[in-house]
């Protein structure tokens, strides 16, 4: 009997960035954790030293294996879809892959990005938004990818809240509607474990450096909303992502 959770992201260093927190506590806490990145992160506007996207894509892979040791994941796993294209990929296709990994490592808690996109309203975050959400929601369905495994239904679904909206060379987050929370993680001692994770990922230390101002005003908490849950309650009676969970 134990509590698991899964995340499901779409770049390497989304998992520290947007949900690192979470997962640290989570980890402490004895919980088994998962994430599934959908890209290698090859078409990043930060490249570090790389020379093509191939090298970029290795060095995203090992920065991203870096990190969830340091997160102290229990599995951890980067797929190859196309960074920056998740948009013109089969949704009902790769809805399926989630499933699938929904099914093998069988979450209680299931977090991801909202439709905004996160901080920086990329479409991939959007894409992985979409997919998971639906995913969280067909992975009990039995007639729905048999070939998928058993079906499994999580309990719960989170989206990530953000507090701050900045896009790479533009001012278009100024006025973008934005995912509200339900309720907030205090970091504290987990806040900088956090930040060491995110810089991990060295080829992006040009995205730590251009939201660095942010960073030291919001990264105190992560804040979240509670999308979906097995057993229908007020948002405001649920103030922990394992709050209502049965172990099975």
């Amino acid at each position: 009997m134990s509590y698991r959770m899964m995340c499901l992201t779409a770049h390497p260093d989304d998992e520290s960035g947007a949900f690192g927190g979470a997962l640290l506590m989570a980890h402490d806490k004895g919980v088994e954790t998962t994430v599934i990145c959908l890209t290698e992160g090859a078409a990043g506007s930060f490249r570090g030293t790389a020379a093509s996207d191939e090298e970029l894509a290795r060095l995203r892979r090992d920065e991203f294996k870096a990190a969830s040791q340091l997160l102290g994941l229990t599995h951890a796993e980067v797929l190859n879809y196309p960074d920056g294209k998740l948009d013109q990929q089969n949704f009902y296709e790769l809805t399926g892959v989630l499933v699938g990994k929904i099914r093998t490592y069988r979450p209680q808690v299931v977090l991801t990005f909202g439709g905004d996109g996160g901080v920086n309203l990329h479409r991939d975050h959007t894409i992985v938004s979409l997919a998971a959400t639906a995913a969280f929601h067909w992975a009990g369905r039995g007639q729905l990818f048999p070939d998928a495994g058993a079906p499994y239904s999580p309990q719960k679904l989170y989206y990530s809240s953000t507090p701050w909206v900045s896009v790479y060379k533009s001012n278009e987050g100024a006025e973008a509607a934005r995912v509200p929370y339900s309720f907030t993680l205090e970091l504290g001692q987990w806040k900088e474990r956090k930040i060491e994770a995110f810089k991990m990922h060295t080829t992006q230390h040009g995205v730590l450096e251009r939201v660095r101002d942010f960073i030291d005003k919001h990264m105190n908490d992560e804040s979240y909303l509670l999308a979906a849950a097995r057993n229908s309650r007020p948002l405001a009676e649920d103030t922990t992502l394992f709050a209502g969970v049965i172990e099975d």
